[in-house]
């Protein structure tokens, strides 16, 4: 499905943290489920939390290339600053029941992962280790991850692991890794204060803070920010909200690419393409954002592809994203960002004019294959598909395959 939208818009943009070995822990497995457990390992529920990537209690600020997958909320607050140029591929809730019962529920599964019996006490600094399920406490101070943090599920996708900190601090490009079956759906950092995510890391798990969170630039989560009381602070982070499967065919991936189609000449074609680890058709609505600000939605048909049509477009760089909205049947996914330049000249040249009558004669061979101003016409047509061939952003490389015959042309600039 098609719609054209002009734009004359503004910036976006998405980025990553993980986990590896020598803690052995005893198990214990669940299945996301009750809260006030007693049971360690037992399920531990998030409520209406669990539909939220990000939940505050005050404000959540983004900054720069920001981009959520999943529902934003605010309670009792009622702010978010910098969404545009940041994106939300999901619903916002500013102080509303919902987001007020996501908050309620948010603050009995904090209760609940805090009165659990502990499983055992770790070493502050995690990285460098591999950690079992089980429910842990810091033998003293904060939890860090200084390097990668694995954790193995030993095969069980409803393992559930728990960790337990007055606060948590991860070092720029560190890393929370998933082994042997782990899901992020079942890794939950209980955090009595603030928790800082370095700049470049990839996080797994639902952090629940009572006070503020921050993500440092290029910083990826896989799971859930939720903050009682506090600010969630992305500085250029991506999160994408994290579901239990219980087969990993609910997984999916989203790809963008923009083409000339000559179905709308002089418009540029945004072209999503969804696909899934299993046998689930990848049908669901695809939002498409340009340069921070939502554009459109459409559903992707039963290949996975969905399309957005877009019209004058000015001058600059832009920045394109497409995210998959997920089914009850499939997880959310969004697209890297795709940057496309526009010069002067436009982006989809317009197609060449109707031939015009023949020329007088001797005017034939010097009017041939120019336009009206004597310039040669670019004939260069980009489709999808079936003849798919990607955008190309500079049009002296529309011609880098033509080769010079010998003693005829000379090398193409």
């Amino acid at each position: 499905m098609t719609a054209a939208v002009a734009l004359g818009c503004v910036t976006a943009t998405p980025h990553t943290a993980y986990a590896t070995s020598a803690t052995k822990a005893v198990n214990a497995t669940s299945t996301m489920g009750t809260a006030n457990e007693p049971n360690p390992g037992a399920a531990l529920s998030l409520g209406a939390a669990a539909n939220f990537a990000v939940l505050a209690g005050t404000t959540v600020a983004g900054t720069g290339a920001t981009v959520v997958t999943g529902e934003v909320g605010v309670s009792p607050g009622s702010t978010t600053a910098g969404f545009p140029p940041g994106i939300v591929a999901g619903a916002v809730y500013l102080d509303d029941p919902v987001a007020e019962q996501a908050q309620d529920d948010l603050g009995a599964a904090y209760a609940s992962a805090a009165m659990r019996p502990g499983t055992a006490s770790l070493r502050p600094q995690l990285g460098g280790t591999t950690v079992l399920p089980g429910v842990y406490n810091s033998i003293s101070g904060a939890f860090q991850i200084n390097g990668e943090l694995t954790l193995d599920a030993q095969g069980n996708p409803n393992a559930l692991f728990v960790f337990r900190t007055p606060s948590l601090i991860t070092a720029p490009a560190s890393t929370v890794r998933l082994a042997n079956g782990a899901q992020a759906c079942n890794v939950i950092w209980q955090v009595g204060g603030a928790a800082t995510l370095g700049a470049g890391s990839r996080f797994a798990g639902s952090v629940l803070a009572l006070t503020s969170i921050t993500a440092a630039s290029g910083a990826t989560v896989h799971g859930r920010l939720l903050s009682r009381a506090g600010t969630v602070n992305l500085d250029g982070a991506t999160v994408t909200r994290s579901a239990c499967a219980g087969v990993p065919q609910r997984r999916t991936t989203t790809k963008l690419g923009a083409f000339c189609d000559p179905a709308s000449p002089g418009n540029l074609a945004l072209v999503a393409t969804v696909t899934s680890s299993g046998p689930v058709p990848p049908v669901g609505p695809v939002e498409f954002f340009a340069n921070g600000v939502r554009q459109d939605q459409f559903p992707s048909d039963s290949a996975g592809h969905a399309k957005l049509i877009i019209s004058k477009i000015t001058p600059r760089t832009h920045e394109f994203v497409a995210a998959f909205a997920g089914t009850n049947r499939l997880e959310p996914s969004t697209s890297p960002v795709l940057s496309v330049v526009v010069g002067p000249e436009g982006i989809c040249p317009a197609p060449p004019a109707p031939p015009a009558a023949p020329a007088a004669a001797g005017d034939a061979g010097a009017n041939a294959g120019a336009s009206p101003s004597g310039k040669k016409r670019d004939r260069t047509v980009i489709t999808y598909p079936p003849n798919d061939r990607p955008f190309t952003a500079r049009k002296r490389d529309r011609n880098r395959h033509h080769h010079a015959r010998p003693g005829n042309h000379r090398r193409p600039r």
